[in-house]
């Protein structure tokens, strides 16, 4: 099979290269996938730079990704054959696992790759592992959203903006925040109301936009940097899901605040999701998908021989969707 692998940590230009390994055969239980598309998301590039905690020095070469989509061309003992031809998605392919996505073929247990629906393209199918899990676990993971104000910090970016659009078929009424040069997507995406994340008054105009009263769910992509804001706007008994926190990894929390309004504290870590938690997010995106409620945006597809690119181009940040290599030939 084709890939592309590294064997030490470092920039993308130093370390990746392509490869042609020998194919992997499913064993009991496991299925082969020729894949069409690998999503690469900013988890793949801090592993592939030794963020402790994603990277396991045990693997002495490792294909990256975690995400992406194609068709079972293989199955192992106890795999209904029937599942040879079957369009499918692929979730944690490369966690605590050697080889991911970043190859024309993966090996990986028969669970770890969902059916994808019939209406749905592989491009989407790529997106739905990390960005698509985290966003579903953030909105649906507390309670009932139907009839409640939910504020999403972020709601340009690739959670953020699935998140939206999930919220909104949810029935919440959606805050969020983001730059201005974004504010026509978000708004497309089905945002109630937009507001400019570096506002000074920002914790006020929150208020304001929801007539005062305080909010039940926080969604947030920068824990670290918003905390104190979130402390401030989020309801007592509130739910605060936070998925990222790249700008302030060891924040200090206004404990005093939070404590008097018994604030939960959701950290979302889609890798470690238990398997009932996981089966029904997938319905929650498949659901949302078949509604026509869900719209994955993609910014750019690399060739596999570019995915030092791709890599870079994650890195750089800025993006308006998602990026994927288009992994078969």
């Amino acid at each position: 099979m084709r890939a592309i692998t590294y064997t030490k940590l470092g920039p993308a230009k130093d370390v990746l290269q392509q490869s042609t390994l020998d194919d992997v055969p499913p064993q009991p239980g496991e299925v082969r996938v020729a894949l069409a598309f690998s999503g690469v998301n900013p988890s793949d590039v801090k592993s592939r730079n030794g963020r402790p905690g994603i990277t396991d020095p045990a693997f002495s070469e490792i294909i990256p990704h975690s995400d992406g989509a194609g068709v079972i061309e293989a199955v192992g003992a106890g795999v209904d054959p029937a599942r040879i031809g079957e369009r499918v998605w692929i979730w944690n392919g490369q966690w605590q696992r050697p080889y991911g996505t970043a190859a024309s073929h993966i090996t990986l247990p028969t669970a770890m790759a969902v059916p994808l629906p019939d209406d749905v393209s592989l491009e989407t199918g790529a997106i739905l592992g990390i960005p698509g899990l985290t966003a579903a676990l953030a909105v649906f993971g507390g309670s009932d959203i139907k009839g409640q104000t939910i504020l999403i910090q972020g709601g340009a970016g690739t959670v953020g903006l699935l998140a939206v659009q999930l919220a909104k078929w949810g029935g919440a009424r959606v805050i969020t925040t983001c730059s201005p040069r974004d504010n026509a997507r978000v708004e497309a995406a089905g945002a109630d109301v937009i507001l400019d994340y570096s506002a000074p008054d920002l914790a006020a105009q929150i208020l304001a936009a929801n007539d005062g009263a305080l909010i039940p769910t926080v969604i947030e992509v920068e824990f670290g940097l918003n905390i104190a804001l979130d402390a401030e706007v989020i309801a007592p008994n509130g739910r605060l899901a936070a998925y990222g926190s790249a700008k302030s990894m060891e924040p200090t929390l206004p404990f005093l605040p939070l404590l008097f309004k018994a604030v939960t504290i959701d950290i979302l870590l889609i890798y470690l999701l238990p398997q009932p938690e996981r089966h029904e997010m997938i319905d929650k995106l498949h659901a949302a998908l078949s509604a026509g409620a869900l719209s994955c945006p993609v910014e750019r597809i690399y060739p596999l021989e570019e995915t030092i690119a791709a890599h870079q181009a994650v890195e750089a940040g800025g993006r308006t969707g998602a990026i994927l290599i288009k992994c078969d030939a």
